[in-house]
């Protein structure tokens, strides 16, 4: 076991505290309007501090990304280990409902549709690709098992319900709701997920035109970036 030495703790203690900041203000005020100066005004330490950690605000967003993905991996565990044999849809409503508990509780960090520099950050991001495939991957299984008993639309491509899961961890319906004051959060999460889950119809038809080409298994497919559609 390797001894971690007492400046090691320190800067890690640091660079926590860097990433709780930045979580919080990107959840406050998103990437666009966050800067680094008040990144450094809220931990307290100067600006050559920070930088010793993270060389842009770019580094900094992915960092608060990649700690995302690692507790929605966490939260993915532990739902697997309290209930081994639970259904896969019901699996997928526990993620979902964690995800909007994550933002109702302004812990999920907003980041912009388009924004090529934050892209070309992201992608240049073993850490956080690695998480993002993860979790990519383990939803996909849970979501082609569920179409496969008949919870789930099957005529849906597995991709389009996978980027509908991250929608809903910054979807912003959550905080129109809960500024408006008349329901509590559970019942916001519960209402998010019956017309994410149930849809909007009364009946569901078929999809009028299917894809032309088979789609690839979610899996295969995850997004190259986390923005504004999370885990």
């Amino acid at each position: 076991m390797v001894k971690i030495s007492f400046r090691e703790k320190q800067l890690q203690v640091r660079e926590d505290a860097i990433v709780a900041s930045v979580n919080r203000l990107l959840a406050e005020k998103g990437f666009d309007l966050m800067t680094v100066d008040e990144v450094v005004a809220d931990v307290g330490i100067a600006k050559a501090s920070l930088y010793k950690h993270f060389n842009s605000k770019e580094a900094l967003a992915a960092a608060a990304m990649v700690q995302v993905l690692e507790r929605a991996l966490a939260e993915l565990a532990r739902l697997r280990e309290q209930d081994p044999a639970a259904p896969a849809l019901a699996q997928l409503k526990a993620v979902a409902r964690w995800t909007m508990r994550v933002q109702l509780a302004g812990e999920m960090p907003s980041l912009p549709a388009q924004n090529s520099s934050l892209r070309a950050a992201l992608l240049a991001h073993k850490v956080y690709l690695d998480r993002l495939m993860c979790l990519s991957d383990e939803l996909g299984e849970w979501i082609t098992a569920a179409q496969a008993a008949g919870d789930l639309r099957p005529d849906l491509p597995p991709e389009v319900v996978l980027y509908t899961l991250f929608a809903r961890a910054c979807d912003p319906v959550l905080g129109l709701l809960k500024a408006g004051g008349q329901y509590s959060d559970e019942q916001i999460i519960e209402i998010l997920l019956l017309s994410c889950f149930g849809g909007l119809a009364a009946a569901q038809p078929a999809l009028e035109s299917k894809p032309n080409a088979a789609p690839e298994p979610a899996k295969k497919r995850a997004p190259a970036s986390r923005v504004r559609t999370s885990p």
